[in-house]
């Protein structure tokens, strides 16, 4: 199997980190409402919701995955997330143990970005009353810019001079400095394209090393903003001067403690959830019919003003949807892998869809087939009918994302 991608939740202590960490998995991270309530980084499984292709042919009723969970066609695909200890301004110069933490990133594919957007918090963590959460989306960039920048200009000089003596190419030159967090040759070559008039390297300046640094994070860390405690009541203002100031980056609104609570209740037989959804029954909603515990009158009413501040009015408490961002940045797409591709089925029995991965959109069938089974030989692939498909194909959204691949004899491996 691949590795799964790996999602990196960052942001400034207190922020709601590691409650958005909880709201998307099982796990229990430490959390609480002072700084460094996270000092390892917390690793987990996600779950990314996806439409599932047992919906296409019919077949809910017997999709059962080997990993993760398909109801009624929304399926639900295993995700890495990493929650990172909270980031202060100064952590590139280790403020706050700052190289720790911001190296817990360097195998990242995507950030979320936890923002206080109540204005609760300062710069550190620490509580106070209208703090503008602007600078924080621009401290943490900067952060990481400064982190990388530095670990370059340690070496700048023999950098320069090995690139000169080898006649190497930029990409060459660059990748092997990159290399560390986990870039390849193809992700430095576009960051390099969306630079204008780039000069030789040996002619870089600190301003030209800032600017390629700046295009390098664009592809290496893309980042989604999960604008989070959209319940307090300072969070609309602060929101909006958000979406003004940076309309290029995506942006969700999120409560990761209301969904963490939601989750909770639905454990405890209280009520009847659907993540990702406005949609929260009650006893009183589905009738004792239901088999759902009474509320008392504390926790209906905080149930009501859930269902007014956020359900509502967002249309969800927002950390589903920050996560489907997440991949979206990635472009990646869901990947089921049969052993029969007439039936769908696996190994054995008659459940269909068994296994399922989360690949970049246009990678070619041959890439698809190395990640899962590693280096075998590919006597030939199925699609959907049976239809040969070539290991030069790509795999899009109902395109080439059922495959069959057929082993050579004793190629070990038939999927």
């Amino acid at each position: 199997m691949p590795r799964d991608p790996l999602i990196g939740i960052v942001g400034k202590p207190s922020s709601g980190k590691s409650t958005t960490l909880n709201s998307l998995t099982d796990a229990n991270a430490k959390v609480g409402s002072f700084p460094f309530t996270t000092i390892e980084p917390n690793k987990a499984t996600g779950y990314l919701q996806v439409d599932c292709a047992c919906a296409r042919f019919d077949k809910q009723d017997r999709c059962k995955p080997n990993y993760g969970w398909c109801i009624n066609g929304k399926r639900h695909v295993p995700i890495t997330l990493l929650d990172v200890a909270g980031l202060v301004p100064g952590a590139s110069q280790n403020r706050g143990l700052g190289n720790k933490f911001l190296d817990d990133l360097r195998h990242a594919d995507a950030l979320i970005h936890v923002v206080d957007v109540s204005g609760t918090t300062d710069a550190e963590g620490k509580a106070t009353r209208g703090y503008d959460p602007l600078h924080d989306i621009e401290w943490l960039q900067d952060e990481i810019r400064l982190w990388i920048e530095g670990n370059l200009q340690k070496r700048w000089g023999s950098i320069v001079r090995r690139h000169t003596a080898t006649k190497s190419p930029i990409v060459d030159t660059l990748q092997a400095q990159f290399g560390g967090y986990g870039s390849t040759a193809k992700l430095v070559a576009k960051a390099l394209s969306t630079i204008r008039d780039l000069p030789p390297l040996e002619q870089w300046d600190n301003e030209w090393i800032t600017t390629v640094v700046k295009a390098f994070m664009a592809f290496k860390f893309p980042t989604v903003l999960g604008l989070n405690k959209i319940d307090h009541p300072d969070a609309d203002k602060n929101v909006s001067k958000i979406l003004l100031k940076f309309p290029e980056t995506r942006a969700v609104v999120q409560s990761a403690i209301t969904e963490v609570f939601l989750r909770k209740l639905e454990k405890q037989n209280y009520i009847k959830y659907e993540s990702g959804t406005e949609f929260v029954d009650t006893l009183e909603d589905l009738g004792p019919e239901s088999g759902l515990k009474p509320l008392d009158e504390k926790l209906k009413q905080r149930v009501e003003n859930i269902r007014d501040l956020v359900l509502f009015r967002f249309g969800s408490t927002g950390v589903v949807q920050v996560l489907q961002e997440a991949a979206n940045v990635l472009d990646l797409i869901p990947i089921y892998t049969v052993r029969n591709i007439q039936s769908f089925t696996g190994n054995s029995g008659s459940e269909v869809f068994r296994d399922c991965v989360l690949i970049k959109r246009g990678t070619t069938v041959a890439s698809v087939a190395r990640m899962i089974m590693g280096e075998v030989t590919i006597a030939a692939v199925e699609g959907v009918g049976g239809k040969r498909i070539s290991l030069d194909d790509l795999v899009d959204n109902n395109k080439n994302d059922i495959l069959a691949f057929k082993i050579v004899p004793n190629g070990n491996v038939t999927v």
